[in-house]
């Protein structure tokens, strides 16, 4: 029997004809667990939390201005936004992927266990009861993964027809880093294949004046909304952002915490700081 169709997979938020040259995307932050997840988990869907970059989509729309922003609704434990369809398919969950070319064509995220479908979450080494039929993977990319990047497509189309040049925030949060002086947020540009180092050295700056100890592209360099959507070479830039989830939840990591508004306004000063320095490539073509 069919499954009940599941409401919208993602929000957008923002003018349909751009007033900002920056897109923002919010991938990870899904907290609607379908029904039907439930039968097939071994493992309480409270226990997958630990998948999720927990109320990152509180600091997005706390920082929200003229922004385009997408946040999605469904959990990354359901299917992962930032990983390929094609390369990231994992056939100790996906049926539909014969293990014999899984050597071949498997990622790192896949041999971890953080494919397109997460195979390990909540202490589980398989959160999955069984293996989950092509047409059961093929619902998900067609309903959630394929709309949210065709939105993103869309919108950094537009921003990019207004202003000549257009840059993805592909905003995400993380664990507490490990080591004395861990990096409290990490930038990733796909080692300067995503994003001009312009943009990228601009970002940097801009959140260690915060105070905030910083690292680019270490240990996160950024996956596959970079890799989908960032052309530098023909103006649309994109850049990972990961924020320590200490710095805006409580002790627990499980909801807002006090460091909730002092978060949102780094992120504000960042935002502003990339759509000023966008708006000046934007002059710059302009007067050539």
């Amino acid at each position: 029997m069919d499954a009940s169709p599941l409401p919208p997979s993602f929000q957008r938020t923002g003018p349909d004809v751009p007033r900002s040259p920056l897109v923002i995307s919010v991938p990870h932050a899904g907290r609607d667990y379908p029904a039907e997840m439930q039968a097939l988990l071994t493992v309480p869907i409270a226990r997958l939390t630990g998948l999720e970059d927990r109320f990152v989509d509180a600091v997005a729309s706390g920082a929200l201005g003229d922004e385009a922003m997408i946040v999605a609704h469904r959990p990354r434990g359901w299917i992962d936004l930032n990983r390929s369809p094609v390369r990231d398919r994992d056939p100790q969950v996906d049926a539909g992927i014969e293990p014999r070319a899984f050597s071949a064509m498997a990622s790192d995220k896949v041999r971890s266990g953080i494919g397109l479908i997460p195979r390990r979450a909540g202490g589980a080494e398989n959160m999955w009861r069984r293996k989950l039929t092509t047409a059961e993977v093929a619902v998900r990319i067609a309903q959630d993964h394929a709309p949210y990047h065709a939105a993103l497509a869309v919108a950094l189309a537009a921003a990019h027809a207004r202003f000549g040049t257009a840059l993805l925030v592909d905003l995400h949060s993380m664990p507490p880093l490990p080591g004395a002086t861990p990096a409290r947020i990490v930038l990733g540009d796909r080692y300067g294949h995503s994003c001009g180092a312009r943009f990228t050295d601009l970002a940097a700056r801009v959140l260690r004046d915060t105070g905030l100890p910083l690292a680019v592209n270490h240990p996160y360099a950024g996956g596959h909304i970079l890799n989908a959507h960032a052309r530098p070479r023909a103006g649309i830039h994109g850049l990972q952002v990961e924020i320590d989830r200490s710095l805006y939840l409580d002790a627990a990591l499980d909801r807002p915490g006090p460091g909730l508004d002092a978060t949102i306004r780094r992120v504000r000063t960042l935002l502003d700081a990339l759509t000023d320095a966008v708006l000046g490539d934007t002059r710059r073509i302009a007067a050539e």
